[in-house]
């Protein structure tokens, strides 16, 4: 019986473990987005290059999970955002938004990352998109 209330315990304390690892990386996305505006850099669809319809764009996330898209200093739009750390993907929707605002929309599978940039991409049937994100 002592083993068994021994290995229960093991288990529980393995799998509490499990979910703390799991909400650490989902509060250093927070964080690590949060912190700062971001900058389309690059965006590109189906290969053509598009980024300067994101030139007067900045982008401000908030950790109750809302995107202010920021038109030359002025809230042009806001919309939702969420992140997973272990799938490695963003998602943004901003709803009734027009391009290039709606160009964002969707799940978007992260390529490359730092505290300072993010770089995804994103297929829906035969279109591609890429986007890098810099911190300001």
């Amino acid at each position: 019986m002592k083993r068994l209330f021994t290995l229960f315990l093991f288990s529980f304390t393995l799998a509490n473990c499990g979910r703390t690892v799991e909400q650490i990386g989902e509060d250093l996305v927070i964080k690590a987005m949060t912190d700062g505006q971001w900058k389309v850099t690059k965006f590109t669809q189906n290969g053509a290059d598009i980024t300067s319809s994101f030139s007067t764009y900045k982008f401000q996330y908030y950790s109750n999970k809302t995107v202010d898209a920021i038109n030359n200093g002025v809230t042009e739009r806001t919309g939702n955002w969420d992140g997973n750390a272990s799938a490695m993907t963003t998602w943004a929707s901003f709803p009734g938004a027009t391009n290039p605002i709606a160009l964002i929309n969707g799940t978007w599978n992260i390529t490359k990352n730092s505290w300072t940039y993010v770089e995804a991409t994103q297929t829906n049937g035969a279109e591609t998109k890429t986007l890098r994100l810099d911190k300001q």
